[in-house]
């Protein structure tokens, strides 16, 4: 997908704000209200946005610790590996990697007995050989995607 000026526009206003109405969104973007309600359609289905949600605070709604984990996984389980490491609630992010790991996987933890039940019950299922967890110890900055430069 190829975004023009008036998608760029578009997506940086809701990025500001995804509460914007259509009217509001017009008027920033300086075009009709029938032009921000095809231009949304349009990047919703081709997959540009993806949905709509709150940026919460980690700390604030209970989530004491960030953690990233490198995994080594031994050949032919990445996959379901993988699908068992997604389904935990307390991982937000699971990736393919090179390097010297398999897989990256960035998790949050409420606390230290929390980071222990991660550790132990999902960086040692069948199929993992190795793993090294780091604590995160200050978040420096964290924030979604944002549109590459033109």
């Amino acid at each position: 997908m190829v975004l023009d000026s008036t998608d760029r526009s578009i997506i940086r206003a809701l990025c500001e704000d995804a509460r914007l109405s259509q009217r509001q969104l017009a008027q920033i973007v300086g075009v009709a209200q029938g032009t921000i309600a095809n231009r949304i359609r349009k990047l919703e289905e081709e997959g540009a946005i993806q949905g709509y949600a709150p940026i919460l605070g980690a700390e604030e709604i209970g989530w004491g610790m960030t953690v990233m984990a490198g995994l080594c996984i031994e050949k032919g389980m990445m996959m379901d590996v993988q699908r068992q490491i997604s389904a935990d609630q307390r991982v937000f992010s699971v990736y393919d990697v090179t390097g010297d790991w398999d897989s990256m996987v960035l998790a949050r933890v409420k606390d230290r007995e929390d980071l222990d039940d991660l550790a132990k019950s999902v960086f040692t299922l069948k199929g993992i050989s190795r793993s090294y967890t780091h604590v995160v110890l200050n978040t420096v900055k964290e924030s979604g995607v944002r549109l590459p430069k033109e």
